[in-house]
């Protein structure tokens, strides 16, 4: 896709990203119809579906040929990343936060070609923060250029992020979640916790904090606001220091390569949850 194409892309993707997070923000305080998926804590509300569907209708109008990869309509001619132009979407990042009313909930689109992000969009509707990055472009804030955080040069000065809440709560992955929850807390100077994964990484990317990890994530959680990483100077890697495969799900994101390595070098247990 040549940077035109590429510029239609992103300013469809912040319009609809924009009236998804006003569908999201009316259905806020409503009674909500819950269902679980996968576990206990996978779970889904009809605002889930009906926005995902449609944020997928508006992109299937505009871009027919596209492929989609969506958290809520997971069927396995959407499964796996391909060359060909990819959206992934996550309708609500944080569901559980929208369910209580908890204001870090977000709407997260972004598109791949050649396996590849280029685009990333996430919008919090109930904070109207947009973050925005097109691939080489740098990234953004409600318009505003950020940056990761420039000056921390090692993990006991850095302010990390995550969520000590495992994606299985059986009692191994309860385990190793807080074995390197622990591990982190003693190494670096304070950890926060948001409840939704893409926020986390755009934290990164604003600078607010320095670093964030995570296990039994899926695709549509990270990989647009891994590309506003990027593009906002900070590296996301596999958690044992090695390049990110964005369907592995787990990841971890840094202000800079040397945290990175520091954070991987830390964890002590590298969980496999296989992949999209």
């Amino acid at each position: 896709m040549d940077r035109d194409e590429l510029f239609l892309c992103e300013k469809l993707a912040i319009r609809v990203a924009i009236e998804a997070g006003a569908m999201i923000k009316t259905a806020s305080g409503r009674h909500k119809e819950v269902t679980q998926k996968d576990s206990i804590v996978d779970l889904v509300t009809e605002t889930d579906k009906s926005v995902e569907s449609y944020i997928f209708n508006e992109f299937r109008r505009h871009f027919p040929k596209h492929r989609f990869i969506g958290e809520e309509s997971r069927g396995k001619d959407e499964r796996g990343l391909t060359p060909e132009p990819t959206w992934i979407i996550d309708p609500i990042d944080g569901t559980m936060n929208f369910i209580h009313n908890f204001p870090y909930t977000c709407v997260s689109i972004g598109l791949t070609v050649n396996r590849e992000p280029v685009i990333g969009v996430v919008y919090n509707p109930f904070l109207d923060k947009l973050y925005t990055a097109r691939k080489g472009m740098g990234a953004k804030c409600n318009g505003a250029p950020i940056h990761v955080r420039q000056n921390c040069q090692s993990l006991s000065d850095a302010l990390m992020i995550g969520d000590p809440n495992p994606a299985k709560r059986d009692r191994d992955h309860q385990r190793a979640a807080l074995q390197n929850l622990e591990a982190i807390v003693k190494s670096c100077k304070s950890v926060r916790c948001m409840g939704t994964a893409a926020l986390q990484l755009c934290y990164v990317a604003e600078g607010c904090c320095d670093g964030n990890w995570g296990y039994g994530i899926h695709v549509w959680d990270i990989v647009a606001a891994g590309l506003i990483v990027q593009e906002a100077g900070g590296v996301v890697l596999d958690p044992e220091g090695g390049p990110i495969d964005w369907m592995n799900r787990r990841y971890l994101v840094a202000c800079s390569q040397v945290i990175g390595q520091q954070i991987s070098q830390t964890l002590r247990v590298h969980l496999d949850f296989g992949k999209d």
